[in-house]
Protein backbone atom coordinates (compact mmCIF):
# COMPACT_ATOMS: atom_id res chain seq x y z
CA UNK A 1 0.00 0.00 0.00
CA UNK A 2 1.48 3.35 -0.95
CA UNK A 3 1.51 5.76 2.22
CA UNK A 4 -0.33 8.39 2.38
CA UNK A 5 1.61 11.96 1.95
CA UNK A 6 1.58 14.43 4.95
CA UNK A 7 0.49 17.83 4.17
CA UNK A 8 2.41 21.02 5.20
CA UNK A 9 -0.07 21.33 7.95
CA UNK A 10 0.45 18.43 9.24
CA UNK A 11 4.60 18.90 8.86
CA UNK A 12 4.27 22.40 10.63
CA UNK A 13 2.22 21.19 13.42
CA UNK A 14 4.87 17.99 14.02
CA UNK A 15 7.91 20.29 13.86
CA UNK A 16 6.15 22.58 16.43
CA UNK A 17 5.30 19.91 18.76
CA UNK A 18 8.48 18.65 18.91
CA UNK A 19 9.95 21.89 19.52
CA UNK A 20 8.24 22.32 22.56
CA UNK A 21 8.48 18.74 23.71
CA UNK A 22 5.95 17.56 23.33
CA UNK A 23 4.65 13.95 21.33
CA UNK A 24 1.40 13.08 19.55
CA UNK A 25 1.04 10.09 21.43
CA UNK A 26 1.29 11.67 24.75
CA UNK A 27 5.12 10.45 25.29
CA UNK A 28 8.59 12.11 26.49
CA UNK A 29 11.12 12.64 24.19
CA UNK A 30 13.26 9.12 25.61
CA UNK A 31 9.85 7.00 26.25
CA UNK A 32 9.60 3.94 24.36
CA UNK A 33 6.36 2.35 23.68
CA UNK A 34 4.95 -0.82 25.25
CA UNK A 35 6.47 -3.86 23.92
CA UNK A 36 4.33 -6.79 24.05
CA UNK A 37 6.26 -10.50 23.02
CA UNK A 38 3.87 -13.25 21.60
CA UNK A 39 4.93 -17.20 21.27
CA UNK A 40 3.54 -19.79 19.41
CA UNK A 41 2.95 -23.37 19.52
CA UNK A 42 6.27 -24.09 17.87
CA UNK A 43 9.71 -23.12 19.10
CA UNK A 44 11.22 -19.91 17.53
CA UNK A 45 7.61 -18.42 16.50
CA UNK A 46 6.58 -15.41 18.02
CA UNK A 47 5.18 -11.88 17.63
CA UNK A 48 6.39 -8.40 18.60
CA UNK A 49 4.20 -5.84 19.10
CA UNK A 50 5.49 -2.50 19.28
CA UNK A 51 2.85 0.30 17.90
CA UNK A 52 0.53 -0.47 15.18
CA UNK A 53 2.48 -0.85 11.56
CA UNK A 54 2.29 -1.35 8.16
CA UNK A 55 5.04 -2.59 5.35
CA UNK A 56 7.13 0.04 3.67
CA UNK A 57 10.63 -0.28 1.37
CA UNK A 58 12.89 -0.67 3.92
CA UNK A 59 13.51 -4.54 3.54
CA UNK A 60 17.03 -4.14 1.90
CA UNK A 61 17.94 -1.95 4.69
CA UNK A 62 16.54 -3.70 7.46
CA UNK A 63 18.23 -6.90 6.46
CA UNK A 64 21.57 -5.73 5.98
CA UNK A 65 21.44 -4.02 9.64
CA UNK A 66 19.89 -7.29 11.22
CA UNK A 67 22.88 -8.95 9.53
CA UNK A 68 25.28 -6.82 11.09
CA UNK A 69 23.48 -7.04 14.34
CA UNK A 70 23.07 -10.41 14.88
CA UNK A 71 26.16 -12.52 12.66
CA UNK A 72 28.67 -9.55 13.35
CA UNK A 73 28.10 -9.68 16.76
CA UNK A 74 28.74 -13.34 17.08
CA UNK A 75 26.00 -13.55 19.56
CA UNK A 76 25.19 -17.19 18.64
CA UNK A 77 27.34 -19.74 19.53
CA UNK A 78 28.27 -21.52 16.07
CA UNK A 79 30.02 -24.54 17.77
CA UNK A 80 27.38 -25.67 18.69
CA UNK A 81 25.36 -26.21 15.63
CA UNK A 82 28.02 -28.44 14.59
CA UNK A 83 27.01 -32.30 14.42
CA UNK A 84 30.01 -33.33 12.91
CA UNK A 85 33.04 -31.35 12.12
CA UNK A 86 33.73 -30.80 8.53
CA UNK A 87 30.35 -32.70 7.28
CA UNK A 88 27.50 -31.92 8.93
CA UNK A 89 25.95 -28.38 10.74
CA UNK A 90 22.90 -26.91 11.75
CA UNK A 91 21.52 -23.78 9.19
CA UNK A 92 19.62 -21.23 11.27
CA UNK A 93 17.74 -18.54 9.06
CA UNK A 94 15.76 -16.12 10.50
CA UNK A 95 12.39 -15.16 8.49
CA UNK A 96 10.54 -11.69 9.20
CA UNK A 97 7.27 -10.96 8.02
CA UNK A 98 6.11 -7.33 8.49
CA UNK A 99 2.66 -7.39 9.90
CA UNK A 100 2.23 -3.62 10.67
CA UNK A 101 3.93 -0.62 11.11
CA UNK A 102 3.79 2.48 12.99
CA UNK A 103 7.15 3.50 12.76
CA UNK A 104 10.19 2.44 14.25
CA UNK A 105 10.36 -1.18 12.44
CA UNK A 106 13.67 -1.29 12.65
CA UNK A 107 13.88 -1.86 16.69
CA UNK A 108 10.67 -4.03 16.54
CA UNK A 109 12.64 -6.19 14.26
CA UNK A 110 15.59 -6.49 16.07
CA UNK A 111 13.35 -7.76 19.01
CA UNK A 112 11.73 -10.20 17.03
CA UNK A 113 14.83 -11.93 15.75
CA UNK A 114 16.43 -12.06 18.96
CA UNK A 115 13.67 -13.58 20.81
CA UNK A 116 12.57 -15.83 18.11
CA UNK A 117 16.63 -17.39 18.36
CA UNK A 118 16.25 -17.42 22.45
CA UNK A 119 13.06 -19.25 21.90
CA UNK A 120 13.88 -21.47 18.97
CA UNK A 121 14.70 -25.65 20.15
CA UNK A 122 16.45 -27.79 17.38
CA UNK A 123 16.48 -31.82 18.04
CA UNK A 124 18.65 -33.57 19.77
CA UNK A 125 20.60 -35.71 17.27
CA UNK A 126 23.01 -38.39 18.39
CA UNK A 127 26.13 -39.65 16.29
CA UNK A 128 27.74 -42.96 16.32
CA UNK A 129 30.42 -43.47 14.64
CA UNK A 130 28.99 -43.04 10.96
CA UNK A 131 25.87 -42.82 11.20
CA UNK A 132 23.84 -39.72 12.64
CA UNK A 133 20.14 -39.97 14.47
CA UNK A 134 17.62 -37.34 15.03
CA UNK A 135 15.27 -37.86 17.49
CA UNK A 136 11.90 -36.29 17.18
CA UNK A 137 10.71 -33.81 20.35
CA UNK A 138 8.49 -37.05 21.79
CA UNK A 139 11.71 -38.94 21.74
CA UNK A 140 14.01 -36.07 23.59
CA UNK A 141 13.41 -32.88 24.70
CA UNK A 142 14.62 -30.46 22.20
CA UNK A 143 17.75 -28.79 22.77
CA UNK A 144 18.12 -24.79 22.97
CA UNK A 145 20.80 -22.57 20.77
CA UNK A 146 23.41 -21.26 22.58
CA UNK A 147 22.81 -17.32 22.91
CA UNK A 148 25.89 -15.02 24.02
CA UNK A 149 24.16 -12.08 24.16
CA UNK A 150 21.15 -10.11 23.01
CA UNK A 151 21.90 -7.16 20.95
CA UNK A 152 19.31 -5.35 20.52
CA UNK A 153 18.52 -1.92 18.45
CA UNK A 154 17.62 1.48 19.79
CA UNK A 155 16.56 4.64 17.27
CA UNK A 156 16.96 7.87 17.31
CA UNK A 157 15.45 10.88 15.64
CA UNK A 158 16.62 13.97 14.68
CA UNK A 159 15.17 17.35 14.18
CA UNK A 160 16.20 21.12 13.14
CA UNK A 161 19.83 20.18 12.42
CA UNK A 162 20.52 17.26 15.23
CA UNK A 163 18.63 20.22 17.63
CA UNK A 164 16.03 17.98 18.90
CA UNK A 165 16.06 14.40 19.58
CA UNK A 166 13.12 11.76 20.11
CA UNK A 167 13.54 8.19 21.04
CA UNK A 168 11.30 5.20 19.09
CA UNK A 169 10.08 8.06 16.24
CA UNK A 170 6.49 7.04 14.99
CA UNK A 171 5.94 6.46 11.48
CA UNK A 172 4.21 10.65 11.34
CA UNK A 173 7.62 11.69 12.80
CA UNK A 174 9.95 9.76 10.77
CA UNK A 175 8.54 11.41 7.82
CA UNK A 176 9.74 14.82 8.99
CA UNK A 177 13.16 14.06 10.92
CA UNK A 178 16.33 15.51 9.49
CA UNK A 179 18.49 11.91 10.44
CA UNK A 180 18.31 8.48 12.25
CA UNK A 181 20.77 7.02 14.30
CA UNK A 182 20.37 3.00 15.01
CA UNK A 183 22.60 2.00 18.15
CA UNK A 184 22.87 -1.87 18.43
CA UNK A 185 23.38 -3.39 22.29
CA UNK A 186 23.25 -5.82 24.52
CA UNK A 187 23.06 -5.52 28.55
CA UNK A 188 26.54 -5.55 28.94
CA UNK A 189 26.81 -2.01 27.14
CA UNK A 190 28.57 -3.06 24.15
CA UNK A 191 27.60 -1.41 21.02
CA UNK A 192 27.68 -4.07 18.14
CA UNK A 193 26.78 -2.10 15.38
CA UNK A 194 25.75 1.64 14.80
CA UNK A 195 24.45 3.21 11.70
CA UNK A 196 23.16 7.12 10.74
CA UNK A 197 21.06 7.88 7.85
CA UNK A 198 19.93 11.69 6.61
CA UNK A 199 21.34 14.03 5.70
CA UNK A 200 22.61 15.26 8.90
CA UNK A 201 26.42 15.64 10.27
CA UNK A 202 26.41 14.63 14.39
CA UNK A 203 28.55 15.70 16.82
CA UNK A 204 30.60 13.50 19.59
CA UNK A 205 28.27 14.50 22.35
CA UNK A 206 25.10 13.74 20.63
CA UNK A 207 26.66 10.29 19.92
CA UNK A 208 27.51 9.59 23.82
CA UNK A 209 24.24 10.55 24.65
CA UNK A 210 22.25 8.04 22.47
CA UNK A 211 24.92 5.40 23.25
CA UNK A 212 24.05 6.08 27.19
CA UNK A 213 19.94 6.71 26.19
CA UNK A 214 20.71 3.38 24.60
CA UNK A 215 22.45 1.42 27.88
CA UNK A 216 19.37 1.73 29.58
CA UNK A 217 16.54 1.27 27.35
CA UNK A 218 18.62 -2.08 26.50
CA UNK A 219 18.62 -3.23 29.86
CA UNK A 220 14.82 -2.70 30.13
CA UNK A 221 14.02 -4.73 27.01
CA UNK A 222 16.41 -7.70 27.71
CA UNK A 223 14.75 -7.65 31.39
CA UNK A 224 10.94 -8.05 29.38
CA UNK A 225 12.44 -10.68 27.06
CA UNK A 226 13.54 -12.62 29.60
CA UNK A 227 10.01 -12.39 32.03
CA UNK A 228 8.33 -13.41 29.02
CA UNK A 229 10.28 -16.49 27.91
CA UNK A 230 10.15 -17.37 31.69
CA UNK A 231 6.49 -17.14 31.71
CA UNK A 232 6.00 -18.95 28.20
CA UNK A 233 8.53 -22.08 29.35
CA UNK A 234 6.09 -21.82 32.88
CA UNK A 235 2.97 -21.91 30.82
CA UNK A 236 4.12 -25.25 29.04
CA UNK A 237 5.40 -27.18 31.68
CA UNK A 238 1.76 -26.98 33.65
CA UNK A 239 0.05 -27.93 30.66
CA UNK A 240 -1.93 -24.71 30.36
CA UNK A 241 -2.96 -23.02 27.28
CA UNK A 242 -0.61 -21.30 25.14
CA UNK A 243 -0.04 -20.36 21.11
CA UNK A 244 -0.72 -16.63 19.84
CA UNK A 245 -4.61 -17.76 20.27
CA UNK A 246 -4.16 -17.03 24.16
CA UNK A 247 -1.77 -14.64 23.96
CA UNK A 248 -3.02 -11.99 21.51
CA UNK A 249 -5.59 -10.23 22.97
CA UNK A 250 -8.95 -9.62 20.76
CA UNK A 251 -9.41 -6.28 19.37
CA UNK A 252 -12.25 -5.40 19.56
CA UNK A 253 -14.11 -2.29 18.53
CA UNK A 254 -16.30 -1.74 21.35
CA UNK A 255 -13.83 -2.62 23.75
CA UNK A 256 -11.35 -0.44 25.79
CA UNK A 257 -8.08 -0.62 26.39
CA UNK A 258 -6.83 0.65 29.92
CA UNK A 259 -3.03 0.70 30.32
CA UNK A 260 -1.68 -0.94 33.66
CA UNK A 261 -0.63 1.00 36.20
CA UNK A 262 0.96 1.07 39.48
CA UNK A 263 -0.55 2.40 42.62
CA UNK A 264 1.28 3.00 45.78
CA UNK A 265 -0.54 1.71 48.80
CA UNK A 266 2.34 1.82 51.30
CA UNK A 267 0.67 5.02 52.72
CA UNK A 268 -2.50 4.16 52.42
CA UNK A 269 -3.06 2.70 56.20
CA UNK A 270 -1.79 6.41 57.63
CA UNK A 271 -3.44 9.05 55.51
CA UNK A 272 -6.47 6.98 56.44
CA UNK A 273 -5.75 7.67 60.34
CA UNK A 274 -5.16 11.37 59.97
CA UNK A 275 -8.08 11.97 57.67
CA UNK A 276 -10.33 10.34 60.40
CA UNK A 277 -7.93 12.02 63.28
CA UNK A 278 -9.01 15.44 61.63
CA UNK A 279 -12.83 14.62 61.54
CA UNK A 280 -15.31 15.64 63.39
CA UNK A 281 -17.57 13.73 65.13
CA UNK A 282 -20.79 13.01 63.98
CA UNK A 283 -24.12 14.78 65.58
CA UNK A 284 -25.73 12.78 67.80
CA UNK A 285 -29.82 12.11 66.67
CA UNK A 286 -32.19 10.81 68.96
CA UNK A 287 -35.25 9.12 67.82
CA UNK A 288 -38.72 8.96 69.30
CA UNK A 289 -40.38 6.37 68.22
CA UNK A 290 -44.51 6.42 67.76
CA UNK A 291 -46.50 3.33 68.20
CA UNK A 292 -49.22 3.67 65.30
CA UNK A 293 -50.82 0.11 65.63
CA UNK A 294 -49.37 -3.07 66.99
CA UNK A 295 -46.28 -4.31 64.83
CA UNK A 296 -45.89 -0.76 63.75
CA UNK A 297 -43.41 2.44 65.09
CA UNK A 298 -42.55 6.06 62.97
CA UNK A 299 -38.96 7.09 63.63
CA UNK A 300 -38.86 10.24 63.54
CA UNK A 301 -39.84 12.65 60.62
CA UNK A 302 -37.03 12.11 58.48
CA UNK A 303 -34.70 15.48 57.60
CA UNK A 304 -36.30 18.56 55.36
CA UNK A 305 -35.06 18.50 51.49
CA UNK A 306 -32.49 20.96 50.44
CA UNK A 307 -33.44 20.67 47.01
CA UNK A 308 -35.62 23.30 46.72
CA UNK A 309 -36.66 26.61 48.92
CA UNK A 310 -40.51 25.47 49.89
CA UNK A 311 -40.78 28.85 51.47
CA UNK A 312 -40.57 31.02 47.77
CA UNK A 313 -42.71 27.73 46.73
CA UNK A 314 -45.28 27.88 49.25
CA UNK A 315 -45.27 32.04 48.37
CA UNK A 316 -45.91 31.96 44.61
CA UNK A 317 -48.33 29.31 45.34
CA UNK A 318 -50.39 31.53 47.48
CA UNK A 319 -49.73 34.78 45.23
CA UNK A 320 -51.06 32.53 42.18
CA UNK A 321 -54.25 31.81 44.20
CA UNK A 322 -55.06 35.26 45.20
CA UNK A 323 -54.79 36.38 41.80
CA UNK A 324 -56.94 34.00 40.32
CA UNK A 325 -60.03 34.94 43.37
CA UNK A 326 -59.05 38.05 42.27
CA UNK A 327 -59.86 38.09 38.38
CA UNK A 328 -62.97 35.38 38.77
CA UNK A 329 -64.41 38.48 41.47
CA UNK A 330 -63.89 41.11 39.25
CA UNK A 331 -65.51 39.22 36.25
CA UNK A 332 -68.85 38.86 38.67
CA UNK A 333 -68.55 42.63 39.26
CA UNK A 334 -68.41 43.31 36.05
CA UNK A 335 -71.44 41.03 35.17
CA UNK A 336 -73.71 42.04 37.41
CA UNK A 337 -72.54 45.92 38.12
CA UNK A 338 -75.36 47.50 35.67
CA UNK A 339 -77.65 45.01 37.77
CA UNK A 340 -76.75 46.21 40.77
CA UNK A 341 -76.67 49.90 39.98
CA UNK A 342 -80.18 49.88 38.26
CA UNK A 343 -81.41 47.94 41.11
CA UNK A 344 -80.25 50.67 43.58
CA UNK A 345 -81.89 53.47 41.89
CA UNK A 346 -85.23 52.16 40.56
CA UNK A 347 -86.44 50.12 43.78
CA UNK A 348 -90.11 50.60 43.03
CA UNK A 349 -90.45 50.41 39.25
CA UNK A 350 -92.03 47.41 37.87
CA UNK A 351 -90.47 44.80 35.57
CA UNK A 352 -91.02 45.59 32.06
CA UNK A 353 -90.77 42.43 30.02
CA UNK A 354 -89.90 42.84 26.45
CA UNK A 355 -90.86 41.04 23.38
CA UNK A 356 -87.57 41.61 21.52
CA UNK A 357 -84.73 38.96 21.71
CA UNK A 358 -81.92 40.98 21.46
CA UNK A 359 -82.28 42.83 24.67
CA UNK A 360 -83.09 40.92 27.98
CA UNK A 361 -82.90 43.07 30.75
CA UNK A 362 -83.58 41.17 34.45
CA UNK A 363 -83.69 43.55 37.59
CA UNK A 364 -83.28 42.02 41.00
CA UNK A 365 -85.16 43.54 43.81
CA UNK A 366 -85.68 42.80 47.78
CA UNK A 367 -88.23 40.39 48.88
CA UNK A 368 -91.14 42.45 50.05
CA UNK A 369 -90.85 44.19 46.75
CA UNK A 370 -90.83 41.01 44.74
CA UNK A 371 -94.02 39.57 47.63
CA UNK A 372 -96.05 42.85 46.19
CA UNK A 373 -95.34 42.63 42.71
CA UNK A 374 -96.30 39.46 42.84
CA UNK A 375 -99.51 39.89 44.29
CA UNK A 376 -100.71 43.25 42.07
CA UNK A 377 -100.00 40.96 39.21
CA UNK A 378 -101.90 38.01 40.17
CA UNK A 379 -104.99 40.61 41.12
CA UNK A 380 -104.16 41.58 37.10
CA UNK A 381 -104.27 37.79 36.19
CA UNK A 382 -107.65 37.48 37.77
CA UNK A 383 -109.24 40.79 36.35
CA UNK A 384 -108.35 39.31 33.03
CA UNK A 385 -109.87 36.30 33.07
CA UNK A 386 -113.16 37.75 34.46
CA UNK A 387 -115.98 37.59 31.08
CA UNK A 388 -116.64 40.94 29.62
CA UNK A 389 -120.20 41.54 28.77
CA UNK A 390 -120.91 43.07 25.29
CA UNK A 391 -124.15 45.38 24.65
CA UNK A 392 -125.62 45.44 21.57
Amino acid sequence: MKETPLSNCEKRFLLRAIEERKRLDGRQCYDYRNIRISFGTDYGCCIVELGKTRQSDLLVKLNRLLERCLRNSKCIDTESLCVVAGEKVWQIRVDLHLLNHNGNIIDAASIAAIVALCHFRRPDVSVQGEEVTLYTPEERDPVPLSIHHMPICVSFAFFQQGTYLLVDPSEQEERVMDGLLVIAMNKHCEICTIQSSGGIMLLKDQVLLCSKVTGVKVAEITELIQKALANDQKVRKEGGKFGFAESIPNQRITAFKIEQATIDTDDVQEQAEEIIAKASPPSEVLANPVLWAPGTAQIGEGVENSWGDFEESEKEEEEEEVAQDKSTTDDQTMEMGDTSVGNQDKKDETIVLSDSEEEDVIILEPEGAQKNRTETSYKQDIASKKPVSKKK
